[in-house]
Parts: structure tokens; sequence; C-alpha cells
């Protein structure tokens, strides 16, 4: 039953095309029985009704044989009356096409009752339609009734009738199931930027009932995120900039402290530059790092940026880059995703950093490597929650937003972060970034 249940349509869509389609079949089976019973079935048996009685009457006043050297077929057929009925032995109806005929069970049955013995009944089609009958007088001949006029494999108006109303109720249901499921993949597009951060305008309230319930729930549902999110904002601007006003003057005041306290003062400016970084990167967060628009940037020249920008560092900085196509993305996010990488392998590694990008032919990416402990495997998935530090072997320093930040950015681009340990020592960060 798994199997059965995974080619079952799984969309609303899908189900209710499938729900019409069905139903659809059902009544167009019952039609074509109903019509097959109550009006093919009765014009079939009084044809053969009519055709009995024709050859009922060859039979009336038996069949002059050995009269003048005739024979029985030579007989019947100076008998017949209708010029296209023809009368034939068993050679002469081989010759004619009976092998090709079709043998029809209930007409024949139908066909021993009107001539009160044993009647076989084939019916061929070629460019007319033809019955055979073996009667039960004569059973060594053929009688051979062409209907002109009556082809069964014409497409009759009823077929035809049947065929079109099938179409044209598909493609109702067709219509109308896609009418009822666009509001909801709207929706669903809607509810996926939410997620991502960014916060459409309210969605028209269409479709039915139900639906402008939920698109109307929605939409309020948003309206207070986004009103949740620009108050949040705002709360940690309003925070991170008081905060740098008794910095400065904390700065200031260490700047006038005497010689004999400069171990004092260095550990303050320390303190202060570990604070102001942190202030930034809250405000790096709440920004979300949204641009009015994208445009195409080239990775590798956003890698040599950042590298020029690093190269008053200690340590050393390697550079790997591949042949890159232009991508649309939002250059000062995904050099910010860099800066924050290249920040971390300082931070933690052991003096050694290496940037690489990458071409796959669908996707474009960049890495940044680095030679420090490392992180244990358990703890990856959760550095990509804010305020998340699971590093404790790289050390402590920091807000726990860095990695927070890159994959916000990463998301809103429909693109992947991936990070991994080094087999050499250290941490891998790969960044992929798609090309539409």
């Amino acid at each position: 039953m798994k199997w059965l249940k995974k080619l079952l349509p799984r969309s609303a869509f899908s189900q209710t095309v499938m729900l019409i389609g069905c139903l659809l079949l059902i009544n167009q089976l019952v039609s074509y029985l109903s019509v097959a019973t109550y009006f093919i079935q009765p014009t079939y048996q009084q044809i053969n009704q009519l055709i009995a009685r024709q050859v009922k009457l060859l039979f009336v006043d038996g069949v002059d044989i050995g009269r003048e050297h005739l024979t029985m077929v030579d007989a019947l057929n100076a008998k017949v009356r209708d010029d296209g009925m023809e009368i034939y032995n068993q050679k002469q109806a081989r010759e004619a096409g009976i092998e090709q005929a079709v043998y029809y069970g209930f007409l024949s049955s139908q066909m021993s009752e009107h001539l009160g013995g044993k009647a076989e009944v084939k019916i061929a089609q070629g460019e007319d339609f033809e019955i055979w009958i073996r009667p039960p007088q004569a059973p060594s001949i053929w009688i051979k009734v062409p209907l002109t006029g009556f082809n069964e494999s014409d497409l009759s108006p009823l077929t035809l009738y049947l065929m079109v109303i099938g179409a044209l109720s598909v493609a109702g249901g067709w219509w109308f199931a896609r009418q009822q499921n666009r509001p909801l993949k709207k929706l669903q597009k809607a509810a996926i930027s939410v997620s991502m951060g960014d916060y459409p305008d309210p969605l028209p309230l269409t479709g039915s009932t139900e639906i402008v319930e939920v698109t109307n729930a929605f939409n309020q549902m948003s309206h207070g995120m986004k009103q949740l999110e620009q108050d949040r904002a705002l709360l940690m601007a309003g925070i991170s900039h008081d905060l740098r006003t008794p910095l400065t003057r904390i700065r200031l005041a260490s700047e006038m402290m005497v010689e004999e306290d400069e171990y004092l003062k260095d550990g303050i400016v320390h303190d202060i530059e570990d604070m102001d970084a942190i202030i930034n990167q809250f405000i790096a967060y709440i920004r979300q790092d949204q641009e009015s628009t994208r445009g195409q940037g080239q990775v590798n020249q956003l890698i040599e940026d950042v590298v020029q920008a690093e190269s008053n560092r200690d340590g050393k900085i390697e550079v790997e880059l591949q042949d890159c196509p232009e991508i649309p993305m939002q250059s000062i996010a995904v050099k910010r995703i860099l800066s924050n990488l290249v920040e971390n392998a300082f931070r933690y590694g052991k003096g050694w950093v290496k940037l690489s990008s990458h071409f796959d032919g669908k996707r474009v990416g960049f890495s940044v490597e680095d030679n420090g402990p490392g992180i244990p495997d358990d703890q990856i998935p959760k550095l990509f929650q804010p305020f998340t530090q699971g590093d404790t072997a790289r050390g402590s320093v920091g807000s726990g937003l860095g990695l927070a930040i890159i994959k916000r950015i990463t998301d809103r681009h429909h693109g992947e972060v991936v990070l991994t340990n080094r087999a050499e020592g250290g941490l891998h960060a790969q960044v992929w970034l798609p090309m539409e």
C-alpha cells in the first residue's frame, strides 16, 4: 500500500483534478452502459429480427434443388428479393472474407430463437457493415446481408457528444481547481518570504470563504511580525547607539591615564574594541542586510577586495580562484559573509587562512579554511542559531551572531552554507549561491 500512496497526488490542486476526473469517468461509463443497454442493444436486436424474417422467407416454400440442375446456393440466390443479400457455400464464403468476420454470441442466440434452430451470426467491417448468417435450415451455406450507411467504426454523434462533454468537464474542473488553488500558491510564496525575513504587501482576499479567512489571518500575522521586527530593530539600534557614548568616554578617559597604568590602559582599550565589535554585529544582525535591488556581481572580485582589506593582519592568506560567472547578488551582504568568515578564521586559527572560489556549472561558491582546533561535529548545526557558541575549543570571544548573520544572508540568496572540519585540522566553511 505504501507504493500506492506514493503514486497518489499530494497537492490539493492535483487531488481536486483527480477527484473530478474520476467522477467524470464514472459518469461517462454509466452513460455509455446505459446507452448501450437501452439504445444500442435494442437497435441491434431489431436489425437482427428483421434479417431473421428475410432469411425465413427464403425457406417458406422450400428450395427446388436438382430442378434444372440448380444447387442450393443457386436456388436460394434465385429467390432473393433484395439485391444486396447473397448466398455462399463454405468455399465461396471463405473467399468472400468470412474468416475475417467476428462471431457475436448474443446475436447468434437471438437468431437461433427466430429461426427455430442453431444459427450462427458473424459481423465483418469494411467499407460496409456486413452480417453473415448460417441458418439452421441449411448449415452448409452462409447468407451475407450488407447494411449500407451503417458503419460501427464511424464516430457516432453519441460517442462524439460523450467525448466532448467529458473533455469540457475535465477542462472546467482543471480551471476551477486552478482558480481555487491560486490564492494558496500566493500564500505559500508569501509564507516562504516571511520565513526568510521579507514581509510582502498584504495578499488580496480572493477565493473561497475558508481561503479568504486564512489569507486574512496570514496578513494579520505578517503585519504583526513585521511590526515586532521593527520594534526589536529600533530597540536594539537604540541600545547599541546609547552604549557607544559611555564607551567613547571610557576610551577618552583611558587615554589620559599615566604611564604607570599602561597595562590597565591596554586591557581597557582591548575590551572597548571587543564591545564595539559586538555592537557592530548587533547592528548588522538587526539590519538584516536587506538591499533594495540585486545586481550582477563577481565572487572573485569580492574575494580580492576582502584579501586586500585583510592584508595588514599577522598571518598568511592563500587564495585559489576558479573562473566563475557573474551572478545576481547583494554584493555588500556577500562581502560581509566573507569578512565574517575571514575574521573567525584569524580569530580561532593559527595564522593561516585560505580563500577559494568554486563553480560546478549550476552554482557559484566560495570557501574559507583555517588551521585552528575545529568544532565538534555535533555542535556545528547549533552554530547558526543567534547568540549560540559551540566552539569551546576555539574560545568564546564574540556575541555568537557572526554565523547567524552569514546564515541569514545566504538564505536570503536562496543559497547554502556548509561547515565541516578539515582532516588536517581546522574548519572549512563553504557557501554556495544559485545562478538565478
